[in-house]
């Protein structure tokens, strides 16, 4: 099995998963802004959407899962099969949900290019930029190395 090793530092990446942890209490309570219910009858409707969110915490829980104990100690993350697909997709979920909120305010070519003057964002919005920068770069690294899409 394919695996990489991310060597992180601990005091930059601590205060941006206070965000992927914030952002992710939103996410166990509704479906991510990218999921589209459909016109079901209501209790179909209400049972999908209660699988919907019960597999997204999953995938949050891996995501979460790498910045535990060795994360601490080590400042490092383990990439491999088993865990590329949940984290990218939770990845995913937090970057549309920060998008959604507290980045509301950027454009999608303005957040993607990363182009953005980060002096001219206050506090809040600085750590949510970041942040948002962060996943992508864990998404980039796991669609680079361990290329799930190709696997699945």
């Amino acid at each position: 099995m394919k695996q990489i090793e991310v060597r992180l530092s601990v005091e930059v990446v601590a205060p941006l998963l206070d965000v992927v942890r914030e952002t992710a209490q939103q996410l166990r309570a509704e479906p991510s802004p990218a999921v589209h219910l459909p016109s079901l009858p209501d209790d179909l409707r209400d049972f999908w959407r209660a699988d919907v969110v019960k597999s997204q915490t999953s995938d949050l829980d891996t995501l979460l899962g790498l910045f535990g104990e060795t994360f601490i100690s080590e400042g490092v993350v383990y990439l491999d099969s088993r865990n590329a697909q949940p984290v990218l997709r939770a990845t995913a979920a937090v970057r549309l949900q920060l998008h959604r909120n507290q980045l509301s305010g950027l454009s999608e070519e303005e957040l993607e290019a990363g182009e953005i003057s980060i002096d001219a964002l206050t506090a809040p919005l600085r750590r949510a930029f970041v942040c948002y920068l962060f996943l992508a770069t864990l998404q980039e690294l796991i669609l680079h190395h361990l290329n799930p899409v190709e696997n699945a």
